[in-house]
C-alpha cells in the first residue's frame, strides 16, 4: 500500500528509478513520472488504465526550464505564462524530440505546465527532468483533491503519495492552444476565460473531442462518480423515492429532496469556492450508494463554465 507522507527526498527516489508517485498541485492530484523515461510513462497508463490516444501534461519549475523541452514559446504564451505561471494554466506548445510521441500520443506539440504548489515545485526544482503528471484516478473517474483521494483509489499500484493538503483550486488546470495566430481554449479550467481574455483578448473555445484528442482533458465523458448522475432541470420533479436519490446543489437546497442527501458546493454563491468542492463532494456522494445523484449547472461566468464543463462530462453516457 502506498506510504503517505512529505519526504521529498524520498519521492526522488521512487521517481529515478522510473517508478510514479502522487504528486500534489493546486489543481488536483497527479500521476507523476519522469518525462524522459519511457517506462515510468508505460507505467502512468498502465496504472491509470488510461488511453495512449489521451496525451499527458508535463510539469516543470520554471519558463527557464520550458525551454528545455519544447522548440519554441509563441509571443502570446509568453504573455500568458508571465500572467499566470506558476498556476492552474497549461500551454501547448512545440516539443523536442526528448519528450517522446507516448506522452503526446503523437502529436508535435506537448502541453506543458508549472503547479502552483510549494511541494510541487521544491520537488520540480530538485530534479534534472520534468514530470509528466495526469490526474491520479483510475480513468475517467473523479479526480483527486487530496492525498487520501490518491490512496484509496491507487495506493495498492503505487508506492508513495506526496501529501500536500487538499487542492486549493480543485479543477483541472486551463488548456491553451495556438493554431495560425489563433489562441484556442482546448479546455475550460482552473483560470477563467476572463482573466484570459483581459490579457490576450478574444479567445476561441474549442468543444471536447471523444477520440484523438488535441490535449490532454478533451474527451467527452470523464470526470463521472459510479452513482448515475444526471442534470436536473427547471421543471425538475422527483419520481423516485426521495431516500434514495443524493443532491449536488451550488448554494441552496433542493426543495423536494432530504437535507441530509444534498451538498451544496458553496451555499455564499462563490464559484471559486464551488471548482473547490465540485470533485471532493461528487466523491462524498458517490460513496452514499444512492441510486442516483442529481445536480444542477452554474452561472455560465468565471469558473461556473469549467465546473459546468465538468458536469456535462460526468454525466455523459458513451
Amino acid at each position: 500500500m502506498a506510504i503517505i507522507g512529505k519526504d521529498i527526498e524520498r519521492a526522488i527516489e521512487v521517481l529515478k528509478v522510473g517508478d510514479v508517485i502522487g504528486l500534489p498541485t493546486e489543481t488536483v492530484y497527479g500521476l507523476a513520472g519522469n518525462a524522459y523515461n519511457t517506462e515510468a510513462i508505460t507505467k502512468i497508463f498502465t496504472v491509470k488504465n488510461r488511453p495512449t490516444f489521451d496525451p499527458l501534461i508535463v510539469h516543470t519549475s520554471s519558463l527557464e526550464r520550458v525551454n528545455e523541452f519544447v522548440k519554441e514559446i509563441p509571443v502570446q504564451a509568453q504573455l500568458l505564462a508571465e500572467h499566470f505561471m506558476p498556476g492552474p494554466l497549461t500551454l501547448l506548445l512545440p516539443k523536442k524530440d526528448v519528450i517522446s510521441d507516448l506522452v503526446t500520443s503523437g502529436l508535435e506539440t506537448v502541453a506543458v505546465r508549472i503547479p502552483n504548489h510549494p511541494l510541487a515545485l521544491e520537488l520540480l526544482q530538485k530534479l534534472d527532468f520534468p514530470l509528466a503528471a495526469p490526474s491520479a484516478n483510475p480513468f475517467g473517474y473523479i479526480s483527486p483533491t487530496s492525498a487520501q483521494h490518491v490512496a484509496n483509489q491507487l495506493g495498492d499500484k503505487i508506492k508513495y503519495i506526496l501529501e500536500g493538503g487538499e487542492c486549493k483550486v480543485g479543477i483541472e488546470s486551463s488548456i491553451i492552444g495556438f493554431f495560425d495566430g489563433e489562441i484556442v481554449i482546448l479546455r475550460k479550467g482552473g483560470l477563467a476565460i476572463e482573466e484570459i481574455e483581459s490579457i490576450v483578448g478574444k479567445v476561441r473555445i474549442e468543444e471536447h473531442s471523444s477520440s484523438n484528442p488535441k490535449a490532454p482533458g478533451m474527451l467527452k465523458s470523464h470526470y463521472a462518480p459510479r452513482t448515475q448522475l444526471l442534470v436536473a432541470g427547471e421543471s425538475f420533479l422527483v419520481e423516485e423515492e426521495v431516500f434514495n436519490i443524493g443532491y449536488l446543489g451550488y448554494d441552496k437546497y433542493h426543495p423536494s429532496i432530504p437535507h441530509e442527501n444534498q451538498l451544496l458546493l458553496s451555499p455564499s454563491g462563490n464559484l471559486n469556492e464551488a471548482a473547490k468542492n465540485l470533485f471532493a463532494y461528487m466523491r462524498l456522494l458517490d460513496a452514499r450508494g444512492f441510486e442516483k445523484i442529481y445536480t444542477e449547472l452554474l452561472p455560465e461566468k468565471g469558473l461556473g463554465r469549467a465546473i459546468n464543463d465538468r458536469i456535462k462530462r460526468a454525466t455523459t453516457q458513451e
